[in-house]
C-alpha cells in the first residue's frame, strides 16, 4: 500500500508562497496520478490539483490557476505544490492524494495522507 505524508503547511501572509511537499512510500511508482486536495473549515473536501503519473498532464482548479503548480519527482516519490499569491480564502487543510480518478467534474482517490494545515492571514 502506499503511504503519504505531507509537509510544509505553515502561516503566511496574504500575497505570499509556500511549498507543501508529499512523500510517498511503499508501493508507489509513476503510475499512480496524484493531487492535492483541501478542506476549510466548514466546507466539504476540494480538488485542488492532479499530476499523472509521469508528470505530463496536470489539471487545476479553477481558483487555483495561474497561482499553484504541482509537480512531482518519481526519483523521490514526491509530489509538490508550490503556492504563490496566497489569499485568506487559501486557509485549509491541505491533503495530497493518490491514485487519483476523474468521473466528469468530480476527483476521487484512493489513497489520503493526513493533511497539513496552510493559514493566510490579511
Amino acid at each position: 500500500q502506499v503511504q503519504l505524508v505531507e509537509s510544509g503547511g505553515g502561516l503566511v501572509q496574504a500575497g505570499g508562497s509556500l511549498r507543501l511537499s508529499c512523500a510517498a512510500s511503499g508501493r508507489f511508482g509513476s503510475s499512480y496520478a496524484m493531487g492535492w486536495f483541501r478542506q476549510a473549515p466548514g466546507k466539504e473536501r476540494e480538488f485542488v490539483a492532479s499530476i499523472s503519473g509521469r508528470g505530463g498532464s496536470t489539471y487545476y482548479a479553477d481558483f487555483v490557476k495561474g497561482r499553484f503548480t504541482i509537480s512531482r519527482d518519481n526519483a523521490k516519490n514526491t509530489v509538490y505544490l508550490q503556492m504563490n499569491s496566497l489569499n485568506p480564502e487559501d486557509t485549509a487543510v491541505y491533503y495530497c492524494a493518490a491514485d487519483l480518478a476523474r468521473v466528469g467534474s468530480i476527483w476521487y482517490a484512493g489513497r489520503w495522507g493526513q493533511g497539513t494545515q496552510v493559514t493566510v492571514s490579511s
